[in-house]
């Protein structure tokens, strides 16, 4: 209700507009359901003035080996809006493209106007090129897991891995038990598995572009460390492994029993460690893989930013341009409000510009608008504004 409010006023006092006729918006008042709009007119307020925001749309879809693109930053930025214009955009320039949803709230379907839920792999409706769409899901995830398992207790995944002498207590706990009870970070988990089906999977190598609508900050780095976290747990279990049937060797040898036999770490934490390692490496592959962090013109929004590139870096991921959100352009209009929110707002770009952490990313500035984005033909016309 508020936003709707202050849209209007902003609209009523700006009387210095440039209006363009854009293909299928005939109305002031866009309401857009299901990607069709019955006869509008959309409103670019002086898009000229952010032309110096332009993005090298023609340098992310000229280069063949950076198929990764994640996008993400503080909630309420607009990540899901850009992440499926861009994905849009690169399915209309010829690239097989898939966009995922990593965020555990997901809003790829409303982003769309099209039912994308189900944790599987969906076309989007009304692009002419291949365009898949996938809201991951942790429960889908577990299914996949309980199918894979077979059933198997704990203490049978156990003895597979040679610790069956230590599962004793377990009983029968079964892994199915496990899977239901609620598990902090299964959402990333959910996301690294899906990432590794992109990446060893043949069906998946036709897909040129694959795009990741992330969650908020704190989900995302998660995300991204995940890997490092894995790598460092499975050495841990595989020296503990080794210690414990050396132990258990020279224990039964105390007593003249035979000597069992010491077991190599098991081929399934070796591979899964391999892995992990691929997926590390993928993310900070500057030839591969591109963050592209999404803000808005308020200082809190701003210093979040920064601090995320700080822990990008920190981890290595490459990230190249800053998308500025929101943004209302200059106009001749005596809208006092309007007036002192872009005053506050160019302030906020003079602070890009002086952050150490923000100051050498490519800065993609992008215009408030006045309808909602929802449905391919407003992502198209995002699309062409914000991808340039």
């Amino acid at each position: 209700m508020a936003t709707s409010l202050l849209l209007s006023r902003v609209s009523r006092a700006t009387s210095s507009i440039t209006l363009r006729r854009v293909v299928g918006f005939n109305s002031l008042n866009t309401q857009i359901h299901g990607g069709s709009i019955s006869g509008t007119f959309f409103r670019e307020r002086s898009l000229a003035t952010l032309a110096q925001g332009a993005s090298r749309f023609d340098e992310m879809v000229s280069v063949n080996q950076r198929k990764y693109y994640l996008l993400g930053g503080k909630g309420g930025v607009g990540k899901t809006s850009c992440a499926a214009s861009l994905a849009v955009k690169f399915a209309s320039h010829g690239h097989p493209t898939i966009v995922v949803s990593t965020d555990p709230a997901h809003s790829l379907s409303d982003s769309f106007s099209q039912d994308l839920s189900g944790g599987v792999l969906k076309p989007v409706q009304g692009v002419d090129s291949t365009l898949l769409a996938l809201e991951i899901t942790p429960e889908t995830m577990k299914d996949e897991i309980k199918s894979q398992s077979g059933g198997k207790s704990v203490k049978n995944m156990m003895d597979s891995m040679g610790l069956g002498m230590f599962a004793g207590e377990l009983g029968d706990l079964n892994l199915e038990d496990m899977l239901n009870a609620a598990s902090p970070g299964i959402d990333e988990i959910a996301a690294i598995s899906k990432v590794l089906q992109f990446m060893e999977s043949p069906e998946y190598s036709r897909f040129t572009r694959i795009v990741f609508d992330t969650a908020p900050t704190g989900h995302t780095l998660r995300l991204l460390s995940l890997p490092d976290f894995y790598d460092s747990s499975i050495s841990k279990i595989t020296k503990l492994k080794k210690k414990i049937t050396a132990a258990a060797s020279t224990f039964k040898s105390m007593f003249g029993k035979k000597e069992i036999q010491q077991q190599e770490p098991s081929n399934e934490l070796d591979q899964l460690k391999e892995r992990m390692e691929k997926v590390r490496n993928v993310f900070r592959d500057v030839n591969t893989t591109e963050f592209v962090i999404v803000t808005i013109p308020t200082v809190m929004a701003v210093n979040e930013s920064s601090r995320l590139h700080a822990s990008l870096r920190k981890e290595n991921v490459p990230v190249h341009r800053l998308i500025v959100n929101q943004l209302l352009p200059q106009s001749e209009s005596d809208c006092k409000f309007c007036s002192m929110r872009r005053k506050e707002q160019t302030r906020v770009l003079g602070l890009i510009q002086n952050d150490t952490e923000l100051s050498g990313l490519k800065l993609i500035q992008s215009p408030l608008l006045d309808a909602e984005i929802r449905g391919v033909p407003a992502l198209k016309f995002m699309g062409d504004h914000v991808w340039r």
